[in-house]
């Protein structure tokens, strides 16, 4: 974990030792219910690793999101 804050933020590295990367789930309260903000970061596009991660979490997140949302949406 890097970050830990009940109920607003949670972020953690993601792929350590292969993409580096860090995920942050941030939350929000809003007029309708509470907002989910995913930042997926530190991607070296510099590499073929990297551009390869980055297109394929760009593929795959909005799947993890939609099901997230279906589910807490029962």
């Amino acid at each position: 974990m890097t970050e830990v804050n009940p109920g607003h933020r949670l972020a953690y590295r993601f792929a350590i030792g292969v993409l580096d990367t860090t995920v942050a789930w941030d939350l929000r309260a809003d007029d309708t219910g509470t907002s989910v903000t995913l930042t997926h970061d530190g991607f070296d596009l510099d590499t073929a690793l990297g551009r390869q991660g980055y297109e394929g979490m760009g593929r795959g997140w909005p799947g993890v999101l939609a099901r997230m949302d279906a589910v807490l949406s029962e």
